[in-house]
């Protein structure tokens, strides 16, 4: 087998999808039990693209035309079943990674999947080889809970982000949501649309943008400098949602395009969170939490708050560095690629990465054609060379 790929969402679709369109053959491994499982089994209802959906198709299928500019997750959903429908894609689920590396002696890697369950309760371990490996585990691999001293002992329901579908099982419940990224912002918005007593933890500065001003961001970074684009999406900001540290928000000092570039963090892109602030049906808390008994919350400013339900937006890790040995050349101990975009995607003895740039799936897709011709001219140099052994071995005499 020329290329095995290990995950099978977006990015891993985007992988086999541009393979298959260079006849390369190649095997997509993936834990769960369908493609695509974050979208399918843990996205809540609500869920749009937040970019226009231009910029998120996977590589040689555009989103139909009657869909509409942001994509929202049932369409998103079909488009993926329609992706994978048309280039055939058939992923061996149930396969659990548990060891990748590099036999120098074969000049290929070897990879270790632990199947799940064979029909009889019993798990078995199988082995693929293969000249290339790409990692397309995803930015959103392993659900991330932090550690918070008496967590155990909150008699109420606690969540993961991937948990939450909506807020209709909430409604006049005293709900605390912990991260205010993207996620944890639209949580807020729908558990307080559906009646739910919201609070919601913000610890760090944030920036808002609507999905118009970010755009226009990112139209005009085609022909501006970085700087005066950075400077006018931020003015834009001030001028729409105004000063919000009374309301316990405060702005980063960085930009919003140099934070992402920098940290990886994005912009909040506002769906109408910050009007829900401002009226005091999302209340903001900017204080760690210090400790939990029972259904009390202490936070680091030494106050206290009685809640129903936590709902933990903490985002996610990546558990590459537990199988792919010799991976420090590509990713760095977060399991993203440590070099920077555009040359993120390709590392040494035919190792790759896919949608791990921080680029969400405009990267991903990228990252996938990037790869798949690479691999074609390695192939392509292989065959040549083939033919010019043969050829030269019939020339003796």
């Amino acid at each position: 087998m020329a290329v095995i790929i290990v995950g099978a969402g977006p990015s891993g679709l985007a992988m086999a999808g541009c393979l298959t369109q260079l006849s390369i053959p190649y095997i997509l491994l993936e834990r769960e039990d369908c493609f695509a499982s974050l979208w399918k089994k843990y996205a809540y209802d609500r869920l749009h693209l937040h970019l226009k959906k231009q910029v998120c198709e996977l590589p040689h299928m555009p989103f139909p035309s009657n869909f509409p500019r942001y994509v929202p997750k049932h369409l998103f959903l079909q488009y993926l079943d329609d992706y994978v429908s048309r280039f055939q894609i058939q992923p061996l689920y149930h396969r659990t990674v548990e060891s990748a590396f590099y036999d120098q002696d074969l000049k290929k890697w070897k990879v270790k999947a632990r199947v799940n369950g064979n029909g009889n309760g019993e798990d078995v371990v199988e082995e693929y080889n293969g000249r290339f490996l790409v990692v397309a585990s995803g930015e959103t691999a392993e659900p991330y809970v932090p550690e918070v001293k008496g967590l155990r002992s909150f008699p109420g329901k606690i969540l993961h982000s991937t948990g939450y579908k909506s807020g209709k099982e909430f409604r006049e419940k005293k709900v605390l949501v912990v991260g205010s990224g993207n996620s944890g912002m639209e949580i807020s918005l729908d558990l307080a649309n559906h009646g739910a007593n919201t609070s919601l933890i913000v610890r760090s500065p944030v920036h808002f943008v609507s999905k118009e001003i970010l755009n226009l961001g990112v139209f005009l970074a085609r022909y501006l400098p970085f700087k005066m684009v950075e400077s006018l999406v931020v003015w834009l900001s001030k001028l729409v949602y105004g000063d919000l540290t009374k309301f316990g928000i405060k702005r980063p000092s960085e930009g919003p395009f140099t934070m992402k570039a920098k940290y990886g963090k994005f912009p909040i892109i506002d769906l109408g969170t910050c009007r829900k602030i401002k009226s005091g049906q999302i209340q903001v808390l900017p204080a760690e939490i210090e400790s939990i008994e029972n259904d009390i919350v202490l936070l680091k400013n030494e106050k206290s708050y009685h809640f129903e339900t936590i709902v933990f937006c903490t985002g996610f890790k990546r558990s590459t560095h537990l199988w792919l040995k010799g991976y420090d050349c590509l990713l760095n101990d977060d399991g993203f690629s440590k070099i920077s975009y555009p040359n993120n995607w390709k590392g040494k003895n035919g190792l790759y990465c896919c949608g791990l740039s921080r680029k969400g799936l405009f990267g991903a897709k990228q990252d996938a054609l990037n790869i798949a011709n690479h691999i074609k001219s390695l192939l392509c140099d292989n065959t040549q060379n083939d033919d010019d052994d043969d050829s030269n071995s019939e020339k003796k005499p």
